[in-house]
């Protein structure tokens, strides 16, 4: 299988999180954006991880009971990324403080 690009594959992160920012509040699974994206689950997953790392994404592992999920996470952008996406779709200039 053909290696994807560093720039394609950034391309992909800001899809997932513009994807991410237009389902907001609401978490997606990591199947989920999978199939929006048309990519396979462990590539997105492995995308994911490295937004979380980040700190652009936070993994929500339990349920709406409080039980933890045993193979599945649910994903949301993190407080900070949602500010600056909402600043920037306002037309607002980004400030240290959005950032």
């Amino acid at each position: 299988m053909p290696q994807i690009s560093q720039k394609k594959e950034e391309k992909i992160k800001e899809i997932i999180l513009a994807l991410l920012f237009q389902n907001s509040p609401k978490a997606l699974f990591t199947a989920h954006i999978s199939q929006e994206l048309a990519r396979d689950e462990e590539y997105v997953k492995k995308l994911l991880e490295n937004l979380e790392a980040k700190k652009l994404i936070i993994p929500i592992k339990k349920n709406s009971e409080g039980l933890d999920y045993k193979k599945r996470t649910r994903w949301r952008l993190s407080d900070k990324a949602y500010s600056t996406y909402k600043a920037i779709q306002e037309g607002r200039p980004i400030t240290p403080s959005v950032i």
